[in-house]
C-alpha cells in the first residue's frame, strides 16, 4: 500500500477532519480569541493531525506486509485464512472471520478436488489393466490369420495399446511422486526399448531408424523416458514421406546429455511450431491427415518438465522436423 492510496481511502475522513479544524478556528476567531492563540492552536492540531495519519498508515503498511509475508511463506495459498494472526482490532476480527469461513470453504473444496482426482487415477489404471486382458486375447488370436491379415491386425492392436498407454501416463502426471524414480539410466537401453515397443508400427510404416551415439548415461526415469520418446516416434511415423527415416543421435553437452530426434517428414509450418506442445493443437498437418488428437507433445513437454528435461523443436516445412531432448545433470537435480 502506498501513501497515495492509503490517503485516497480515507480522504472523506481527512476532509471532514480539515473542514473541522478549520471551523474550529474560525469560531474561536469570532468569539474574540486573539491570533496569537489561534496560530498556537493551529500548529498543534496540524502537528497531532499528521502525527496521528502517519502511525495510522505506518500500522496499516506494517500489518498487510506481515499479511503478505505469511502468504508468500505457504506451499499451500488456500491455507492462508487458517494462518491469520490474531485481529488487533474489531473490524479486523470481523474481517478475519469471514476469511476463516471462506478459506474452510476453499480447503474442503480442494480435499474434494483431489478425493476425485485420486478416484479418477485410480480408475483410470484399473481400466489399464482391464483392457491390457483382451489386447492381449487379441494378439494371441491374430497369429491363426494370414500374414497380410496379422500385421494389419497386430499394428492396429499396436496403436490401441498406445493410446491406452498414453491415458495411464496422462492420468499418473497428475501426482508422478508415487511413480517417481530418477536414477541412472542408459539412453541407448531406454531408445531400444521405444523403439521395440513401436516395432510393429515402424515395420508397417516402413521407416528405417538410424542411431548415433546413444552410448551415454543419463539420470532420468526409464520407464517415463521410454514413454516420451516413444509419443516422438509415433508423431513422426504420422508424418511420414514415402521414405521416412528417423534419425536418433545423441552427444555430451557439458555435464548434460543432449538426445536429437529428426525425421525427413512433412515438417512443421513456421507460424505453427511455437504451439505444438499447446493442448489440443493439431496444426494444418494433423487436420490433413486426420487421427491427431493434439495430447501427445502436449503431453510429452508435460513429463520433460517432470524430469526436468528442457525439450525443443525444429522444423523446416516440407523437410522434415528435429525434436531436442537436454538431460540434466546430476548435480542439478532434487
Amino acid at each position: 500500500m502506498t501513501l497515495g492510496e492509503f490517503l485516497w481511502d480515507r480522504l472523506g475522513r481527512l476532509v471532514l477532519l480539515l473542514a473541522a479544524g478549520a471551523g474550529s478556528i474560525l469560531f474561536l476567531s469570532l468569539t474574540g480569541t486573539q491570533p496569537g492563540i489561534l496560530a498556537i492552536l493551529g500548529l498543534v492540531w496540524a502537528i497531532l493531525f499528521l502525527a496521528m495519519q502517519a502511525v495510522d498508515f505506518l500500522k496499516c503498511r506494517g500489518r498487510l506486509l506481515e499479511l503478505e509475508a505469511i502468504l508468500e511463506g505457504l506451499d499451500q495459498k488456500h491455507l492462508f485464512a487458517e494462518c491469520l494472526p490474531r485481529p488487533e482490532t474489531v473490524r479486523e476480527r470481523a474481517l478475519f472471520g469471514l476469511m476463516r469461513r471462506a478459506g474452510k470453504g476453499a480447503v474442503e473444496a480442494v480435499s474434494d478436488a483431489r478425493a476425485a482426482q485420486r478416484e479418477y487415477r485410480e480408475y483410470i489404471e484399473s481400466w489399464v489393466h482391464e483392457i491390457k486382458t483382451p489386447i492381449t486375447a487379441a494378439r494371441l488370436i491374430c497369429r491363426g490369420a494370414d500374414s497380410v491379415l496379422r500385421r494389419k491386425l497386430i499394428t492396429e492392436l499396436s496403436q490401441i495399446e498406445n493410446h491406452v498407454e498414453r491415458a495411464l501416463f496422462y492420468a499418473r502426471a497428475e501426482s508422478p511422486e508415487q511413480d517417481f524414480l530418477i536414477r541412472q539410466s542408459s539412453l541407448e537401453a531406454i531408445a531400444a526399448e521405444a523403439i521395440e515397443q513401436h516395432r510393429s508400427l515402424l515395420i508397417q510404416s516402413g521407416v528405417r531408424i538410424e542411431t548415433q551415439g546413444l552410448e551415454q548415461t543419463v539420470y532420468t526415469d526409464g520407464k517415463w523416458a521410454c514413454f516420451l520418446l516413444g509419443q516422438l516416434l509415433q508423431n513422426a511415423v504420422r508424418y511420414r514421406n514415402p521414405e521416412p527415416v528417423i534419425v536418433l543421435a545423441a552427444k555430451p553437452l557439458g555435464r548434460q546429455v543432449q538426445l536429437t530426434v529428426s525425421d525427413n517428414g512433412l515438417g512443421i509450418p513456421a507460424q505453427e511450431l511455437p504451439r505444438i506442445f499447446d493442448r489440443g493443437f493439431t496444426g494444418s498437418n494433423g487436420r490433413a491427415r486426420g487421427g491427431s488428437t493434439g495430447m501427445g507433445l502436449y503431453l510429452c513437454r508435460k513429463l520433460a518438465a517432470m524430469l526436468e528435461i528442457r525439450l525443443e523443436a525444429r522444423s523446416l516445412e516440407g523437410q522434415g522436423t528435429a525434436v531436442i531432448l537436454t538431460f540434466p545433470a546430476r548435480e542439478t537435480l532434487p
